[in-house]
């Protein structure tokens, strides 16, 4: 059966030039006046299909030249611009080079057409639970630059997400940029996306582990997870198990067992919970074995 599409509603679209005159369109306005958007991948289908009631206005960003960046400072980290298309991070050498597992995420969403469109902080300002960008960015402890006439503020992202589709940027902000700090030397990432189609499909669970190992011992483990709970979140109480301790079979059971027991997931059409937490315990136990051994053949 296929999928029927309606016509775009009647709105107002406006193309601004610059960043000023976009903060400028959305000051003193309600959501419900106005949508931003760039790649519009998910949100043009969802105004079409009425999943959302749609705006006033349509305000496209993708003129705006200089919001498209990836800029990597040795030593402070990598900037990421709100226009940068998802394909430019999954295939960006810097990326590749310095944060691999952000690579490897964005490289596991949608089609090649999608990601030559879509940008990475639409993914994440879309909100939803199985975004997978959102758990290798949580992983990688990625904040966000947001703006308004009233000036910038820098958002943590494991406070951005509030509920499914929900977030705490203001009505009159927008995000500029994420921002990534730079990674410890000894430290690797890796990101597992279970889904049917592979990136062809949202994702089941997403799981996102960096860790970073010396003589044995954990000296530091981060763990994100994605479509398992209402929103993207660290399982912080799984890492404080096995951080700082050394890298037993015991040690490792139980911190997959403690990311699985964090999470929240739902029974629906794609997946039961049951399944949702223990792949989620098999995928950390796998992550963390596997940059084990990553991490013992650059040793």
């Amino acid at each position: 059966m296929g999928t029927f599409f309606r016509r775009l509603p009647k709105v107002d679209y406006c193309a601004p030039e610059n960043l000023q005159e976009v903060l400028s369109l959305i000051s003193g306005k309600q959501k419900k006046e106005f949508l931003l958007y760039a790649g519009g991948t998910d949100l043009i289908p969802k105004i079409k299909k009425r999943l959302i009631e749609p705006p006033e206005m349509l305000i496209d960003l993708k003129g705006i030249p200089d919001l498209n960046y990836i800029n990597y400072d040795p030593g402070k980290g990598l900037k990421i611009g709100a226009l940068t298309t998802v394909r430019s991070v999954a295939t960006s050498p810097i990326v590749k080079k310095h944060f691999p597992i952000f690579s490897q995420a964005a490289a596991s969403i949608a089609s090649t057409q999608i990601q030559n469109r879509a940008t990475v902080v639409g993914n994440i300002c879309n909100a939803v639970p199985s975004a997978d960008s959102a758990p290798a960015l949580l992983a990688l402890q990625a904040s966000l630059l947001c703006v308004s006439l009233k000036g910038e503020r820098i958002i943590p992202l494991e406070k951005f997400f509030i509920g499914p589709g929900q977030t705490i940027l203001k009505e009159d902000e927008m995000v500029r940029e994420i921002q990534i700090p730079e990674m410890v030397s000894r430290s690797r990432g890796i990101y597992f996306k279970l889904s049917p189609r592979k990136r062809m499909d949202l994702a089941l669970v997403g799981v996102a582990v960096i860790m970073g190992m010396k003589e044995g011992i954990c000296e530091d483990l981060r763990i994100g997870l994605g479509a398992v709970a209402p929103t993207p979140l660290r399982a912080k109480k799984a890492e404080a198990i096995l951080c700082k301790e050394k890298l037993t079979l015991g040690h490792i059971e139980r911190t997959a067992e403690a990311a699985a027991d964090e999470s929240r997931p739902i029974d629906d059409h794609r997946a039961s919970a049951y399944y949702r937490k223990a792949m989620v315990r098999i995928l950390v136990k796998r992550g963390i074995q596997t940059i084990s051994q990553m991490s013992q053949s650059f040793s």
